[in-house]
């Protein structure tokens, strides 16, 4: 083979055990799960606002913004249930780049997996004991799932993981909520049989055991919108891609449909500052159809403490070091405004 074995990696059950979750973290996560399980159920009609930085990439920042989070969750929670980002696994177009905290715990050193995994896990139950938050992840590898299962209430698959096969079993055998995305390409059939498949039930290998999964039912569908064959950039978040996506599910038998809208990357052609606009569309999308309301669960949107991106090299604190994000001051006014129109 082409590649160095160079350590074999701590695994999950040692790595939970050197770094236990508190009772009171068990009991904070149980309790948004709950939450969070009503909303995709409809059983709730509050908004789910997964937000928060295109990637953590410090631990200081990233806690300093969810404590942020937590005064204003406060304000909303009669309409809005905030589920801030922790993505600390970052999926590149060519496979260049910062690739998240789990690779680099200090984006300026070399990778360094094994500071990554205790990295990643130190920040997830940081974030549940000073804030009650329990976050969300992207499954950029699905075998890693385990290492914070016990501290995510919500997990994304990306749209360039969203064919892949192990993501899709891995994601039938959890028992939270997990998005999948439109791929790149924009094809909505492609995203609705991952659906199909996260809500089946298999056997596979998952971590070198023989496991059987139950099957997902809160699986569920995240606009993200594509890139075409020329590379022009399209939004798929108005108010037609929605009904489509409705009449997609009616004829899907799938339980519980459910979108949450993506309003950055190709919604906003990364043009950060339009996920203003596009969060409001889309809750005035869901005003005027009551299928759309029904189906429309959250939205996620990419923001942190200062607006816009940076290189790892600046050392800006809380502003973006991958995708340009919203800045707090634009972060917190904009959920107040999705609470008045929810």
């Amino acid at each position: 083979m082409n590649m160095n074995f160079k350590r074999k990696l701590i695994i999950p059950q040692e790595i939970k055990e050197m770094y236990p979750v508190s009772e009171a973290g068990a009991e904070a996560k149980k309790h948004n799960d709950a939450a969070i399980r009503d909303i995709f159920t409809g059983n709730s009609d509050k908004l789910l606002l997964v937000i928060g930085p295109c990637s953590a990439d410090r631990e200081d920042a990233v806690i300093d913004y969810i404590a942020r989070l937590r005064r204003v969750q406060e304000k909303v929670s009669d309409k809005i249930v905030i589920v801030p980002r922790i993505y600390t696994n970052k999926p590149r177009t060519t496979g260049a780049g910062y690739k998240g905290m789990l690779h680099q715990p200090d984006p300026q050193a070399h990778a360094d997996m094994l500071k990554g995994l205790i990295a990643i896990r130190k920040l997830h139950m940081r974030a549940i004991n000073e804030t009650g938050f329990s976050c969300a992840d992207e499954m950029l590898y699905p075998e890693n799932h385990k290492y914070l299962s016990d501290l995510l209430s919500y997990v994304a698959v990306g749209a360039r993981s969203v064919e892949n096969q192990q993501h899709r079993l891995t994601a039938s055998g959890l028992d939270i909520p997990v998005g999948m995305k439109n791929p790149t390409g924009g094809s909505l059939s492609v995203m609705m049989n991952a659906l199909q498949a996260e809500q089946s039930h298999y056997t596979f290998i998952y971590r070198n055991w023989e496991v059987e999964s139950r099957g997902n039912t809160l699986a569920h569908a995240i606009l993200r919108g594509y890139v075409d064959s020329h590379g022009i950039t399209h939004p798929n978040y108005h108010y037609e891609d929605l009904a489509t996506l409705c009449d997609l599910y009616a004829a899907s038998g799938l339980a519980n449909p459910a979108v949450v809208v993506d309003t950055n990357h190709s919604n906003s052609g990364k043009q950060y500052l339009e996920q203003i606009r596009i969060a409001k569309e889309v809750l005035h999308s869901t005003r005027h159809n009551e299928d759309i309301f029904r189906l429309v669960k959250g939205l996620m949107i990419e923001s942190y403490i200062e607006d816009g991106a940076q290189k790892p090299c600046d050392g800006v604190y809380g502003k973006s070091i991958t995708d340009p994000c919203l800045g707090w001051d634009k972060t917190e006014r904009l959920i107040y405004e999705l609470a008045e129109l929810r």
